[in-house]
Protein backbone atom coordinates (compact mmCIF):
# COMPACT_ATOMS: atom_id res chain seq x y z
CA UNK A 1 0.00 0.00 0.00
CA UNK A 2 1.48 3.61 -0.51
CA UNK A 3 2.18 5.65 1.98
CA UNK A 4 -0.19 8.38 2.71
CA UNK A 5 2.32 10.80 1.44
CA UNK A 6 2.30 9.49 -1.83
CA UNK A 7 -1.26 9.00 -2.29
CA UNK A 8 -1.71 12.95 -1.68
CA UNK A 9 0.62 13.71 -4.29
CA UNK A 10 -1.17 11.40 -6.82
CA UNK A 11 -4.71 12.48 -5.47
CA UNK A 12 -3.91 15.98 -6.16
CA UNK A 13 -3.33 15.16 -9.72
CA UNK A 14 -7.21 15.25 -10.10
CA UNK A 15 -7.90 18.71 -9.34
CA UNK A 16 -5.41 19.96 -11.38
CA UNK A 17 -7.02 18.29 -14.27
CA UNK A 18 -10.48 19.48 -13.26
CA UNK A 19 -8.60 22.73 -13.39
CA UNK A 20 -8.21 22.62 -17.18
CA UNK A 21 -11.94 22.18 -17.73
CA UNK A 22 -12.39 26.15 -17.53
CA UNK A 23 -9.86 26.61 -20.50
CA UNK A 24 -11.46 23.68 -22.69
CA UNK A 25 -14.89 24.98 -22.41
CA UNK A 26 -14.15 28.28 -23.28
CA UNK A 27 -11.79 27.38 -26.03
CA UNK A 28 -12.74 24.57 -27.49
CA UNK A 29 -16.65 23.64 -26.96
CA UNK A 30 -19.51 25.08 -28.40
CA UNK A 31 -21.12 27.87 -26.73
CA UNK A 32 -24.04 27.56 -24.40
CA UNK A 33 -24.28 23.17 -24.13
CA UNK A 34 -23.64 22.90 -20.33
CA UNK A 35 -25.51 19.80 -20.43
CA UNK A 36 -24.09 18.57 -23.16
CA UNK A 37 -20.61 18.69 -22.32
CA UNK A 38 -21.20 17.28 -18.90
CA UNK A 39 -22.84 14.07 -20.61
CA UNK A 40 -20.23 13.83 -23.15
CA UNK A 41 -17.53 14.14 -20.55
CA UNK A 42 -18.91 11.33 -18.42
CA UNK A 43 -20.94 8.68 -20.45
CA UNK A 44 -18.88 7.58 -23.57
CA UNK A 45 -15.79 7.37 -21.14
CA UNK A 46 -18.02 5.30 -18.59
CA UNK A 47 -20.08 3.22 -21.29
CA UNK A 48 -16.44 1.98 -22.47
CA UNK A 49 -15.02 0.80 -19.31
CA UNK A 50 -18.47 -0.97 -18.33
CA UNK A 51 -17.97 -2.85 -21.66
CA UNK A 52 -14.18 -3.89 -20.93
CA UNK A 53 -14.91 -4.64 -16.79
CA UNK A 54 -18.49 -6.33 -17.63
CA UNK A 55 -19.45 -5.87 -14.05
CA UNK A 56 -23.14 -4.28 -13.35
CA UNK A 57 -24.11 -3.13 -9.50
CA UNK A 58 -25.82 -5.90 -7.25
CA UNK A 59 -28.43 -5.61 -4.14
CA UNK A 60 -28.40 -1.91 -2.61
CA UNK A 61 -25.51 -0.86 -4.60
CA UNK A 62 -27.88 -0.10 -7.58
CA UNK A 63 -28.97 2.64 -6.02
CA UNK A 64 -25.91 3.77 -3.97
CA UNK A 65 -23.74 3.98 -7.67
CA UNK A 66 -26.92 6.35 -9.02
CA UNK A 67 -26.80 8.38 -5.90
CA UNK A 68 -22.78 8.58 -6.27
CA UNK A 69 -22.67 9.31 -9.55
CA UNK A 70 -25.19 11.84 -9.21
CA UNK A 71 -23.20 13.85 -7.14
CA UNK A 72 -19.64 13.15 -7.84
CA UNK A 73 -20.27 12.99 -11.78
CA UNK A 74 -24.24 14.03 -12.66
CA UNK A 75 -25.43 16.87 -10.45
CA UNK A 76 -20.92 18.40 -10.21
CA UNK A 77 -20.53 18.46 -13.97
CA UNK A 78 -23.78 20.13 -14.26
CA UNK A 79 -22.85 23.02 -12.27
CA UNK A 80 -19.16 23.17 -13.02
CA UNK A 81 -20.02 23.71 -16.98
CA UNK A 82 -23.11 25.85 -16.22
CA UNK A 83 -20.50 28.10 -13.92
CA UNK A 84 -17.58 27.75 -16.41
CA UNK A 85 -19.97 28.84 -19.60
CA UNK A 86 -21.38 32.09 -17.46
CA UNK A 87 -18.15 33.13 -15.34
CA UNK A 88 -14.75 33.33 -16.27
CA UNK A 89 -12.02 30.56 -14.97
CA UNK A 90 -11.02 31.75 -12.11
CA UNK A 91 -14.25 33.19 -10.28
CA UNK A 92 -15.89 29.52 -11.04
CA UNK A 93 -13.53 27.42 -9.82
CA UNK A 94 -13.38 30.11 -6.54
CA UNK A 95 -17.08 29.00 -5.73
CA UNK A 96 -16.38 25.36 -5.89
CA UNK A 97 -13.63 26.54 -2.91
CA UNK A 98 -16.41 25.89 -0.57
CA UNK A 99 -15.97 22.11 -1.22
CA UNK A 100 -13.83 21.59 1.68
CA UNK A 101 -15.69 23.85 4.37
CA UNK A 102 -18.73 21.74 3.64
CA UNK A 103 -16.52 18.30 3.45
CA UNK A 104 -15.05 19.09 6.76
CA UNK A 105 -18.55 19.76 8.74
CA UNK A 106 -20.01 16.38 6.88
CA UNK A 107 -17.12 14.30 7.72
CA UNK A 108 -17.52 15.34 11.46
CA UNK A 109 -21.53 14.44 11.25
CA UNK A 110 -21.78 11.74 8.95
CA UNK A 111 -18.44 9.86 9.26
CA UNK A 112 -17.81 11.33 13.01
CA UNK A 113 -14.11 12.59 11.94
CA UNK A 114 -12.68 14.53 14.68
CA UNK A 115 -12.30 18.37 13.94
CA UNK A 116 -8.65 18.75 12.51
CA UNK A 117 -7.52 22.67 13.60
CA UNK A 118 -5.21 22.28 10.24
CA UNK A 119 -8.16 21.44 8.13
CA UNK A 120 -10.44 24.51 9.23
CA UNK A 121 -7.46 26.99 9.37
CA UNK A 122 -6.43 25.45 5.70
CA UNK A 123 -9.77 25.90 4.25
CA UNK A 124 -9.99 29.29 5.48
CA UNK A 125 -7.07 30.36 4.14
CA UNK A 126 -7.57 28.52 0.62
CA UNK A 127 -10.90 30.27 0.40
CA UNK A 128 -8.93 33.54 1.45
CA UNK A 129 -6.34 32.64 -1.45
CA UNK A 130 -8.44 31.51 -4.14
CA UNK A 131 -10.58 35.15 -3.65
CA UNK A 132 -6.99 36.76 -3.72
CA UNK A 133 -5.81 35.00 -6.82
CA UNK A 134 -8.92 35.73 -9.04
CA UNK A 135 -11.49 37.91 -7.62
CA UNK A 136 -10.28 41.32 -9.18
CA UNK A 137 -12.50 44.27 -9.36
CA UNK A 138 -13.06 43.61 -12.86
CA UNK A 139 -13.92 39.89 -12.50
CA UNK A 140 -17.60 39.66 -13.68
CA UNK A 141 -20.53 37.66 -11.61
CA UNK A 142 -23.53 36.25 -13.08
CA UNK A 143 -26.33 35.24 -10.35
CA UNK A 144 -26.87 31.74 -12.23
CA UNK A 145 -23.25 30.87 -12.35
CA UNK A 146 -22.72 31.67 -8.82
CA UNK A 147 -25.10 29.81 -7.32
CA UNK A 148 -24.27 26.92 -9.91
CA UNK A 149 -20.62 26.84 -8.73
CA UNK A 150 -21.45 27.00 -5.19
CA UNK A 151 -24.13 23.91 -5.54
CA UNK A 152 -21.22 22.39 -7.48
CA UNK A 153 -19.12 22.87 -4.63
CA UNK A 154 -22.03 21.27 -2.16
CA UNK A 155 -22.64 18.05 -4.55
CA UNK A 156 -18.82 16.84 -4.86
CA UNK A 157 -18.54 17.55 -1.43
CA UNK A 158 -21.37 15.05 -0.39
CA UNK A 159 -20.14 12.64 -2.77
CA UNK A 160 -16.82 12.65 -0.97
CA UNK A 161 -18.49 11.99 2.55
CA UNK A 162 -20.70 9.11 1.13
CA UNK A 163 -18.42 7.90 -0.79
CA UNK A 164 -16.16 6.94 2.33
CA UNK A 165 -19.24 6.01 4.13
CA UNK A 166 -20.30 3.17 1.98
CA UNK A 167 -16.70 2.28 0.32
CA UNK A 168 -16.54 0.16 -2.68
CA UNK A 169 -17.89 -3.36 -3.07
CA UNK A 170 -15.73 -3.80 -6.36
CA UNK A 171 -12.21 -2.73 -7.65
CA UNK A 172 -11.47 0.79 -8.45
CA UNK A 173 -11.74 1.17 -12.21
CA UNK A 174 -15.71 -1.18 -11.57
CA UNK A 175 -16.79 1.57 -9.14
CA UNK A 176 -15.60 4.71 -11.32
CA UNK A 177 -17.40 2.89 -14.55
CA UNK A 178 -20.29 2.79 -12.51
CA UNK A 179 -20.36 6.08 -11.10
CA UNK A 180 -19.81 7.34 -14.65
CA UNK A 181 -22.29 5.37 -16.00
CA UNK A 182 -24.89 6.68 -13.78
CA UNK A 183 -23.93 10.54 -14.02
CA UNK A 184 -23.76 10.54 -17.60
CA UNK A 185 -27.47 9.23 -17.83
CA UNK A 186 -28.79 11.60 -15.14
CA UNK A 187 -26.70 14.28 -17.44
CA UNK A 188 -28.50 12.53 -20.89
CA UNK A 189 -32.03 14.12 -19.59
CA UNK A 190 -31.64 17.50 -19.90
CA UNK A 191 -29.31 17.26 -22.72
CA UNK A 192 -32.23 15.80 -24.64
CA UNK A 193 -35.21 17.69 -22.95
CA UNK A 194 -33.41 21.19 -23.15
CA UNK A 195 -30.01 21.31 -25.61
CA UNK A 196 -30.91 18.54 -28.28
CA UNK A 197 -27.44 16.95 -29.91
CA UNK A 198 -25.63 19.54 -32.16
CA UNK A 199 -25.72 19.50 -35.71
CA UNK A 200 -22.22 18.83 -36.36
CA UNK A 201 -18.74 18.83 -34.12
CA UNK A 202 -15.34 20.55 -35.32
CA UNK A 203 -12.03 18.97 -34.66
CA UNK A 204 -11.47 21.18 -32.16
CA UNK A 205 -14.88 20.20 -30.25
CA UNK A 206 -13.73 16.56 -30.46
CA UNK A 207 -10.16 17.41 -28.95
CA UNK A 208 -11.92 19.08 -26.55
CA UNK A 209 -14.24 16.20 -25.60
CA UNK A 210 -11.80 13.72 -25.90
CA UNK A 211 -9.94 15.45 -23.09
CA UNK A 212 -12.64 15.95 -20.41
CA UNK A 213 -13.33 12.29 -20.78
CA UNK A 214 -10.09 10.84 -20.77
CA UNK A 215 -7.62 13.18 -18.64
CA UNK A 216 -10.83 15.12 -16.93
CA UNK A 217 -13.40 12.05 -16.17
CA UNK A 218 -11.55 8.45 -16.16
CA UNK A 219 -7.78 9.64 -15.11
CA UNK A 220 -8.67 11.90 -12.64
CA UNK A 221 -11.68 9.80 -10.75
CA UNK A 222 -9.53 6.98 -10.93
CA UNK A 223 -7.34 8.61 -8.52
CA UNK A 224 -9.60 10.61 -6.82
CA UNK A 225 -11.45 7.53 -5.51
CA UNK A 226 -8.20 6.11 -4.73
CA UNK A 227 -7.36 8.59 -2.26
CA UNK A 228 -10.82 9.55 -1.37
CA UNK A 229 -11.09 6.03 0.12
CA UNK A 230 -7.79 5.37 2.04
CA UNK A 231 -7.18 8.74 3.52
CA UNK A 232 -9.49 10.90 6.22
CA UNK A 233 -11.59 13.07 3.86
CA UNK A 234 -10.57 16.50 5.30
CA UNK A 235 -7.21 15.70 4.28
CA UNK A 236 -8.49 14.68 0.19
CA UNK A 237 -10.44 17.62 -0.03
CA UNK A 238 -8.30 20.55 0.49
CA UNK A 239 -6.74 19.10 -2.79
CA UNK A 240 -9.49 21.02 -4.81
CA UNK A 241 -8.01 24.22 -4.42
CA UNK A 242 -5.58 22.88 -7.12
CA UNK A 243 -8.46 23.51 -9.39
CA UNK A 244 -8.36 27.57 -9.27
CA UNK A 245 -4.82 27.51 -9.30
CA UNK A 246 -4.19 25.99 -12.37
CA UNK A 247 -7.47 27.10 -13.55
CA UNK A 248 -5.56 30.59 -13.64
CA UNK A 249 -1.86 29.53 -14.20
CA UNK A 250 -3.39 28.37 -17.49
CA UNK A 251 -4.66 31.73 -17.92
CA UNK A 252 -1.69 33.12 -17.39
CA UNK A 253 0.40 30.65 -19.88
CA UNK A 254 -2.35 30.00 -22.95
CA UNK A 255 -4.01 33.33 -22.88
CA UNK A 256 -1.38 35.51 -21.85
CA UNK A 257 -3.20 36.84 -18.88
CA UNK A 258 -0.99 38.76 -16.11
CA UNK A 259 -1.34 38.45 -12.80
CA UNK A 260 -0.98 41.34 -10.12
CA UNK A 261 1.31 40.96 -6.76
CA UNK A 262 -2.24 40.19 -4.62
CA UNK A 263 -2.82 37.34 -7.35
CA UNK A 264 0.66 36.06 -6.84
CA UNK A 265 0.26 36.60 -3.26
CA UNK A 266 -2.84 34.65 -3.39
CA UNK A 267 -0.96 31.49 -5.05
CA UNK A 268 1.40 31.38 -2.46
CA UNK A 269 -2.03 31.16 -0.13
CA UNK A 270 -3.35 28.31 -1.72
CA UNK A 271 -0.02 26.35 -1.82
CA UNK A 272 0.80 26.86 1.98
CA UNK A 273 -3.35 25.74 2.79
CA UNK A 274 -3.06 22.38 0.89
CA UNK A 275 0.55 21.91 2.14
CA UNK A 276 -0.85 22.98 6.14
CA UNK A 277 -4.41 21.04 4.97
CA UNK A 278 -2.94 17.88 4.23
CA UNK A 279 -0.45 17.00 6.97
CA UNK A 280 -1.57 15.41 10.21
CA UNK A 281 -3.11 17.31 12.64
CA UNK A 282 -1.63 18.49 16.19
CA UNK A 283 -4.96 17.26 18.07
CA UNK A 284 -7.12 13.98 18.06
CA UNK A 285 -7.55 13.17 14.60
CA UNK A 286 -8.85 10.02 12.37
CA UNK A 287 -5.52 10.06 11.48
CA UNK A 288 -4.23 9.48 15.01
CA UNK A 289 -6.85 6.43 15.57
CA UNK A 290 -7.67 5.29 12.42
CA UNK A 291 -11.30 3.82 11.90
CA UNK A 292 -12.76 1.31 10.69
CA UNK A 293 -12.84 1.26 6.92
CA UNK A 294 -16.09 0.84 5.09
CA UNK A 295 -16.68 -2.81 4.30
CA UNK A 296 -14.91 -4.00 1.44
CA UNK A 297 -12.00 -0.75 1.48
CA UNK A 298 -8.65 -1.66 2.56
CA UNK A 299 -7.00 1.15 4.85
CA UNK A 300 -3.49 2.18 4.24
CA UNK A 301 -3.16 -0.09 7.85
CA UNK A 302 -4.56 -3.49 7.21
CA UNK A 303 -5.91 -5.04 4.34
CA UNK A 304 -9.95 -5.34 4.55
CA UNK A 305 -11.56 -8.29 6.76
CA UNK A 306 -14.18 -8.62 4.04
CA UNK A 307 -12.35 -9.57 0.27
CA UNK A 308 -13.00 -6.96 -2.21
CA UNK A 309 -14.46 -8.73 -6.10
CA UNK A 310 -10.92 -10.07 -7.74
CA UNK A 311 -10.57 -8.05 -11.51
CA UNK A 312 -11.06 -10.13 -14.20
CA UNK A 313 -7.63 -10.19 -16.55
CA UNK A 314 -9.00 -7.24 -18.61
CA UNK A 315 -9.60 -5.51 -16.01
CA UNK A 316 -6.93 -5.82 -14.39
CA UNK A 317 -4.63 -4.60 -17.73
CA UNK A 318 -6.67 -1.65 -18.09
CA UNK A 319 -6.81 -0.49 -14.58
CA UNK A 320 -2.86 -1.09 -14.56
CA UNK A 321 -2.42 1.27 -17.43
CA UNK A 322 -4.79 4.14 -15.93
CA UNK A 323 -4.49 4.22 -12.32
Amino acid sequence: MASSRSLLATTAFAPALWGTTYLVTTEFLPPDRPFLAGTLRALPAGLILLALIRTLPRNDWWWKALVLGTLNIGAFFAFLFISAYRLPGGVSATLGAVNPIIATLLAMVILHEAVRRNAIIAALLGIAGVGMLVLSPAAQLDTIGVIAGLLGGTSTALGVVLTKRWGRPVPLLTFTAWQLVAGGLVLLIPTLAFEGLPDALSVGNLAGYAWLAIAGAVVSYLLWFRGILALPASRVVILTFFAPLVATMLGVVVLHESLSAVQWAGAGVILFSVWLGSRKGSVTTSDDYPQEPPVGVASPDRPSATPVAKPTPTEARVGSATG
